[in-house]
């Protein structure tokens, strides 16, 4: 228990072909639970990155994969 937080560093710009790859945040109707992900455009296969549990998490997942404000849609 500290009384100050440690800085983060600001998480590496990765890339992605998005030819190959489209991103996505896949949701759970049941729970709500909400992941981002990289789904195959060929075989739909999804590859999951980063659990969601705020707009922050959304912003910076946009930010470490340099994904523009509509690109990410929901798949449940």
């Amino acid at each position: 228990m500290g009384l100050f937080k440690k800085r983060q560093p600001e998480p590496e710009v990765t890339y992605f072909d998005p030819a190959a790859f489209e991103p996505v945040i896949r949701a759970s109707i049941c729970t709500g639970e909400k992941v981002a992900c990289m789904r195959e455009r060929t075989t739909g296969k999804l590859h999951e990155l980063m659990l969601i549990r705020t707009e922050e998490d959304v912003a910076l997942f946009r930010r470490r994969y340099g994904i523009g404000d509509r690109e990410i849609r929901t798949v449940y």
